[in-house]
């Protein structure tokens, strides 16, 4: 007896090469069938809405799909992108995230894919804001003169800059909450700010007022006289701080509600005058070569 089961051993343990030479070479064994559908790719369709339960945004969608592995660099590995309002990626099974952008709104979230696919729709919870300015008095700030900076909510250094020069009625889509925005009438220091609520769905319109008006200079022999060239311009403050400097016979800037003292050299002599701007119209400040 334990010569037979010895035998039947033999034969199970080594079988017949011929019989082996018969399996096709594609037969996979069980386990790798398993690992084949688990890694085949598996639709998915994303859309987003500006609000719960709104339409699909039609247009102007940013997708970006991450593994949940990062590269080299140790940020997340890039496995998507589609620019289209409806995207559609084939994903392996596993865990990724979304981000989507909308103008400057932006969503972020972690989906899972498995056999079958997977279709999800994303709420961005955006709004809208547009901006304009003007000073004192309803007098409309030109629009070349104009920019805008938007940033996060909070204190100083905490702010985040989420839009840098803006032009006046430039509409601009951002998540809701509320945000400080920095209005720059001129290059100088006509700067007001103001902090923003944006309501999710709404476009909110809002009008920043400056105390301060455009300014021009010119030197002049006598009262309304033809104006000097080849000036050399230093506009400073009452405390001695030089705001403005240029060459020309007629050089204009904006500048903010207060005092100040302009000097304009041509060639070994200076000329100056202290003036004040308040809000309202622009002004031309003249100044007489003459000592004031």
């Amino acid at each position: 007896m334990p010569q037979l089961v010895e035998t039947l051993v033999d034969e199970i343990a080594a079988p017949d090469p011929a019989t082996v030479a018969s399996v096709p070479p594609n037969v996979v064994t069980a386990s790798e069938a398993v690992a084949a559908v688990a890694l085949e790719k598996q639709r998915v369709t994303l859309s987003a809405q500006i609000t719960e339960n709104g339409m699909n945004i039609p247009e102007g969608l940013v997708w970006r799909v991450f593994d949940t592995r990062t590269d080299a660099s140790g940020d997340l590995a890039l496995a998507a992108k589609s620019e289209s309002a409806t995207a559609t990626f084939e994903l392996a099974p596993g865990e990724y995230v979304v981000h989507v952008a909308y103008g400057r709104a932006q969503a972020t979230e972690t989906i899972k894919v498995a056999e079958g696919g997977l279709r999800e729709s994303i709420v961005l919870d955006a709004g809208a804001l547009r901006l304009g300015a003007a000073v004192t008095g309803d007098i409309r700030v030109p629009v070349n003169l104009l920019r805008f900076d938007v940033l996060t909510s909070g204190d100083g250094g905490d702010r985040t800059l989420v839009a840098r020069n803006l032009t006046a009625n430039d509409i601009v889509t951002l998540n809701a909450g509320t945000y400080h925005v920095i209005s720059y009438f001129g290059n100088v220091n006509a700067v007001v700010r103001a902090d923003l609520r944006v309501e999710p769905g709404q476009l909110t319109d809002a009008t920043l007022y400056h105390r301060a008006s455009q300014v021009t200079f010119k030197l002049v022999t006598e009262a309304g006289g033809e104006a000097v060239a080849d000036v050399e311009w230093t506009v400073k403050t009452v405390g001695g701080e030089t705001v403005f400097t240029d060459i020309g016979a007629f050089p204009a800037t904006v500048l903010a509600e207060g005092d100040y003292l302009v000097l304009a050299k041509r060639g070994e002599a200076v000329y100056n005058r202290e003036f004040e701007v308040q809000p309202g119209p622009g002004r031309e400040i003249e100044v007489l070569t003459a000592v004031y």
